[in-house]
């Protein structure tokens, strides 16, 4: 699977994809991640991409035309633009972060692993500021997606979310499928050695049913902590 960002800040995804499970599915090529700046693809010469918005109100908005050439330069590294003729074309799914999106959860990000996970695409059109013209999503097809009931600085965050939650449903992603907590029988809370933590004079045990060695107990316990 391909991840494309179209971001006016390409550099806020440095450490986190810098790091642990995503730098190594990066590594091993389970994943690609494919950045685009608006500002690479803007006629102005001091490659500004935003303007006040019509109708009056605080703050910019990002121009549509900058963010539609870079989409297509995104489609035309998935393999959408200009194909040969007789090719499949790759599956693609543009995503536009709104608020007012369907909302992201585990079962989309199986869903998007699943039909995109075998050399598909996934964009991510990070918005900024007060947003992009809207007439970009006439331009082209794309989902609105929201990751929960705020709203962020832009769309950067969003991606980052779910990268990493598409990405772990991506089989050897994960160094051990089974960790998949949403597939098996997991609780919020966990334990490890030493079996007695002391911290200011007071003693914290592990429960006994965890050292029980009864697995049925233990599952029972851990689905009656979810509840």
């Amino acid at each position: 699977m391909t991840f494309h960002i179209v971001t006016l800040f390409p550099g806020a995804f440095d450490s986190y994809l810098g790091e642990s499970i995503l730098k190594r599915a990066i590594e091993d090529k389970k994943i690609k991640v494919k950045f685009y700046n608006p500002r690479d693809f803007t006629h102005d010469k001091w490659s500004r991409v935003d303007r006040a918005p019509y109708g009056g109100g605080p703050g910019m908005v990002i121009q549509a035309l900058p963010v539609a050439r870079t989409l297509e330069k995104a489609l035309k590294s998935c393999g959408k633009v200009g194909g040969k003729r007789g090719v499949k074309s790759p599956a693609v799914k543009i995503i536009f972060f709104s608020p007012s999106g369907q909302q992201f959860d585990t079962e989309y990000a199986k869903m998007a692993a699943k039909k995109y996970g075998d050399n598909g695409h996934i964009i991510f059109v990070c918005g900024r500021y007060e947003g992009i013209d809207t007439r970009i999503k006439k331009m082209f097809k794309m989902e609105d997606i929201s990751v929960g009931p705020f709203v962020l600085t832009g769309g950067e965050l969003p991606s980052m979310i779910m990268m990493d939650s598409i990405s772990r449903q991506i089989k050897g992603v994960l160094g051990d499928f089974n960790s998949l907590e949403e597939n098996r029988i997991s609780s919020a809370d966990s334990y490890t050695r030493p079996e007695v933590v002391e911290y200011k004079k007071k003693k914290y045990k592990v429960p006994k049913v965890l050292l029980s060695g009864n697995h049925k107990l233990i599952d029972e316990w851990r689905k009656n902590r979810k509840k």
